[in-house]
């Protein structure tokens, strides 16, 4: 019993403290529930008194925009008010005008119509006194017109067509002896030699030996030297001499030149003929420099831009029907000016209008167009004096004679040019063929190179070897053939020469 006893009593323990832990378990528990449900009512609270201070506050800045849209509505509805205040104002003054100008219409057809009536009245009055006039004279106012000046036609025939005629006669023959009397001064203070240009030029050799040289290895120094320079070399059996033949003056100057040099030195290669030929186009040049400053100088124009000079000087090399043009405009400078000086006309405009009226010719076969026009736009891209250009575009009459200098420049040139001897027209004609020749073939893209030579009687045609083959090279002489045949005009043929080269330089270091 003892032993039973204490189980029991922990027993009773364990149960009773089972009941109370539970019983604490549920208090806590509610006391938990009851705690968080607060939280919740809290929240809830919280967020509702949020919610109202948002809308209050939206409530109030709806009212602010409300507001200030109803100032704007305002103000707008007032200057639309004050908008149609003005259109209002300004109808008003529009109908007042133009009950203005109706009344003042009104008062302009009431006068017109009552100068209409003075009108007529004078008229009126004025045919009545002319009617009682005829009455009383018994002729109408024509008649009486022409019976006045018949009467004194025939009371001073006599006399008026004797002074008519003596003013006609004195007049006519005081003006042409007067004409005669400039132009004989003028032609007499610059009477110079002329002599014609030819298309060959001699050079005399030192040796017939030297020949040899000039032909070269089956022929490669002279055709080096003919396609460096463009010419045609003739070795012939003439002794101490070898011709330079081409239509080219510039190209004959610089074969000349580089033969010269050549056989000075002694050593004929091509490579030292190349080489010889581009020293003697610098040297050229040099002299076609000389030769345009020369001329400013000679006339007395010293305010020509040094690219003018240099194109005006390359007219020394350049013939205009056997005429050299560079000689022909020193000339007709000179002309220009005393005859300037004779008529009253500025003399400085009318010199240099004649010392450039051929400076088209200089780039004439290089550009399109007559040498006059291309001389005129030339002049005017060196903002020359539009003076000057007046004065040159006229010498052919292409352009209207617009000023005294003009007419003194085409009387200039035509006294230059038709003296006895001065100009050849076959010569010119020869020259123009070789240059279309020339042209034609160069105006294929694949041509380097073209020289007409023999006369006219062959074109040699240098072409890139990178941009044709040698098959092409067949279609290429036929088209050239083609476009002479169709283009020019000749007698007999003309030979086309392709030429198709291939050269490799090395150096050894």
């Amino acid at each position: 019993m003892i032993l039973t006893s204490p189980l029991l009593v922990a027993l009773v323990s364990l149960i009773v403290g089972t009941a109370v832990g539970y019983v604490l378990r549920q208090v806590i528990a509610q006391y938990r529930k009851n705690s968080l449900e607060v939280q919740i009512k809290r929240i809830l609270l919280d967020a509702k008194d949020q919610a109202a201070g948002t809308v209050e506050e939206a409530k109030k800045k709806a009212e602010g925009v409300l507001e200030e849209s109803r100032k704007e509505t305002k103000e707008r509805e007032n200057q639309l008010r004050k908008l149609e205040e003005k259109v209002l104002e300004k109808d008003e003054a529009l109908e007042k005008r133009r009950k203005t100008f109706d009344e003042e219409i009104e008062s302009l057809k009431k006068k017109a119509e009552e100068i209409k009536k003075i009108r007529e009245e004078a008229e009126n009055i004025e045919a009545k006194k002319r009617e009682e006039l005829q009455k009383i004279a018994n002729l109408s106012e024509e008649e009486a017109k022409k019976a006045l000046l018949d009467s004194v036609e025939k009371k001073y025939e006599t006399d008026v067509l004797a002074r008519i005629q003596k003013v006609e006669i004195f007049g006519q023959d005081k003006l042409e002896q007067k004409a005669r009397d400039i132009l004989a001064t003028v032609i007499q203070r610059i009477a110079s030699s002329t002599a014609s240009d030819v298309t060959t030029t001699s050079v005399n050799i030192p040796s017939d030996d030297i020949k040899g040289k000039i032909i070269g290895k089956e022929g490669r120094n002279i055709r080096a030297l003919e396609r460096a320079a463009g010419v045609e070399v003739i070795v012939d059996d003439t002794p101490g001499s070898v011709i330079i033949s081409s239509f080219d003056p510039v190209r004959r100057q610089i074969a000349r030149i580089a033969l010269e040099n050549l056989i000075l030195d002694g050593r004929i290669q091509p490579a030292k003929i190349e080489e010889t030929v581009d020293k003697a186009k610098n040297e050229v040049e040099k002299m076609i420099k000389d030769a345009g400053e020369k001329a400013a100088f000679e006339v007395g124009v010293f305010d020509i831009d040094p690219r003018l000079s240099m194109l005006l000087g390359r007219l020394k090399f350049r013939t205009s029907y056997g005429q050299n043009v560079l000689q022909h405009s020193i000339e007709m400078a000179h002309v220009s000016g005393m005859l300037a000086s004779e008529l009253g006309g500025d003399v400085a405009v009318a010199k240099k209008g004649a010392l450039l009226h051929d400076i088209g010719k200089a780039v004439d076969h290089e550009i399109q167009g007559t040498h006059v026009e291309i001389g005129r736009r030339i002049l005017q891209k060196f903002n020359v004096d539009n003076k000057v250009v007046q004065a040159m575009q006229s010498h052919h009459e292409e352009y209207p004679y617009e000023t005294l200098e003009s007419i003194i420049v085409q009387t200039a040139d035509a006294i230059s040019a038709s003296r006895p001897g001065a100009r050849r027209d076959s010569v010119e004609n020869y020259l123009k063929r070789l240059e279309d020749l020339e042209r034609i073939a160069s105006s294929f893209p694949v041509v380097d190179k073209a020289y007409a030579i023999q006369a006219g009687r062959e074109i040699r045609v240098f072409v890139t070897p990178e941009k044709i083959s040698d098959l092409e090279m067949k279609n290429l002489a036929r088209d050239i053939a083609n476009r002479i045949e169709q283009e020019l005009k000749y007698p007999g043929e003309i030979k086309v020469n392709v030429i198709r080269e291939n050269r490799v330089v090395e150096y050894a270091r």
